[in-house]
């Protein structure tokens, strides 16, 4: 289950992966499958070439990919989630969800 984002988020987001672009949207997130996440950040992109590029070149595997309806996107969430923004440098996102 999914919150801590309103539907003007969810859409910016949507039309960035639509638009082809990499686009990022972090939210509060409860899965019994992984009881100790509380955040994940959806990694999307409609060109499925270029996010499995993205994939690649963040050490991640693009097997991984979730391909639904015209949203594919990979699930970042953890130890991967959090050190994707330190070496980004992207603190807003985390630092909003974080602290």
């Amino acid at each position: 289950m999914a919150f801590g984002i309103d539907r003007s988020q969810l859409n910016y987001w949507k039309q960035q992966v639509s638009d082809g672009q990499i686009a990022f949207l972090t939210h509060y997130w409860i899965d019994d499958r992984f009881p100790n996440m509380r955040t994940v950040t959806k990694v999307g992109c409609a060109d499925i070439e270029k996010l499995q590029n993205w994939c690649r070149e963040h050490q991640l595997n693009p097997r991984y990919i979730h391909f639904r309806d015209r949203y594919p996107h990979f699930d970042l969430f953890g130890v991967e989630q959090l050190a994707y923004f330190k070496t980004r440098r992207t603190t807003r996102s985390y630092r909003s969800i974080w602290t």
